[in-house]
């Protein structure tokens, strides 16, 4: 295959952005936001990888205490914006753009990583399992099930964090509605038992959605924002009875919104749930189609020729190579991703990975 006819880099449009190419820099968690504080290393990190056509930062919190992971970052307060802005800044100066994932962990969030306070969901149905904690492993708990009126209140804090992510020089943000995080417990029915206008019909699950956009896209512009959605993934104690169903529905009701894309994952972390879902997603939305989860080169190309999508979103590729479009090109071996490093919070397989021209 040469790279003339190599789909992956030719440009594309994406809402109000032109793109360069169509490798996407998937969202990952990385952990090195100490204290919710983006920073430096942060920068360096995304500033290495501005050679695909859209970034697209970790989950990064939109209200204060609701952490899953300890050292996420955050966008709720002035020093987390002008942390941002090293970021927004490396990114821009190395000619990239970055669009900042703006998100709520929902039950997902412990009590002993948020100062004691609770978690909160749709209904007060628990993660079944454990997670890290500064006190070791530890179950999840049981959430507090949400009133209408702090509903109302986490819908403004999306607005602010969208308004905060502008005010750091984000080209954009992505609403994260995937892997059993507060959006996806509402519009998922194994988590969503509420009988109010939020829960039953799938109109009712979209509703919380439908308001975080309309509060984000107003900040940003349409064509300024994303979302990202999981339908078959069972991370975090997540189903759907009918998720083909599902994804048609939503896939149909987001074409009012005009997005800039809609980012499906097309698997489940742990084979749990399988179905077809990404030719769902294409034949009922009518913009930018995003695909993410275990694509490599040749079949994401592939799925763009056939035109199955016109983006696709690369995790762990990108995380281990920061030059990974020229390494694609050059049909040169890519860098082995050290998982062990994931989520620690120094530079060591984080910042270290070689480019092309030094492995």
């Amino acid at each position: 295959m040469s790279n003339s006819e190599n789909n992956l880099f030719t440009p594309t449009t994406l809402g109000d952005l032109q793109l360069p190419n169509r490798f996407i820099m998937a969202p990952l968690t990385r952990g090195r936001a100490v204290g919710h504080q983006p920073n430096a290393l942060m920068a360096e990190y995304y500033g290495q990888r501005a050679s695909a056509g859209l970034l697209i930062t970790e989950c990064t919190m939109v209200s204060e205490n609701t952490s899953s992971f300890g050292n996420d970052p955050g966008i709720y307060n002035s020093a987390q914006i002008e942390g941002w802005k090293l970021t927004t800044d490396a990114v821009h100066q190395a000619g990239g753009r970055v669009f900042l994932q703006i998100w709520h962990a929902g039950r997902a969030a412990h009590p002993l990583l948020n100062g004691g306070k609770p978690c909160v969901a749709p209904s007060a149905i628990a993660i079944d399992d454990e997670t890290h904690t500064p006190e070791g492993k530890k179950p999840y708990t049981l959430p507090h099930a949400l009133t209408v009126a702090e509903i109302d209140e986490i819908v403004e804090d999306f607005r602010q964090g969208a308004i905060n992510a502008k005010a750091a020089g984000f080209d954009g943000v992505e609403v994260h509605g995937a892997n059993g995080y507060l959006i996806d417990q509402f519009l998922r029915d194994s988590s969503n038992q509420r009988t109010d206008e939020y829960g039953g019909s799938f109109e009712n699950r979209a509703r919380f959605l439908n308001r975080i956009l309309a509060a984000v896209t107003e900040v940003f512009g349409s064509g300024r924002v994303g979302l990202r959605l999981s339908p078959l993934n069972s991370f975090n104690s997540m189903k759907d009875s009918n998720p083909v169903e599902w994804v048609r529905y939503l896939a149909t009701h987001l074409n009012q919104f005009d997005l800039a894309y809609l980012h499906v994952m097309r698997a489940d972390f742990f084979g749990l749930q399988q179905a077809e879902v990404i030719s769902v997603a294409r034949a009922a939305y009518q913009g930018h189609l995003m695909v993410n989860m275990g694509y490599n080169a040749e079949e994401a190309n592939q799925t763009l020729q056939a035109k199955q999508a016109d983006s696709v979103a690369f995790g762990t590729a990108f995380l281990a190579n920061p030059d990974l479009p020229a390494r694609v090109k050059a049909g040169h071996a890519l860098n082995v991703p050290d998982q062990e490093t994931f989520y620690t919070t120094d530079a060591k397989g984080y910042t270290d990975y070689p480019y092309m021209s030094a492995s």
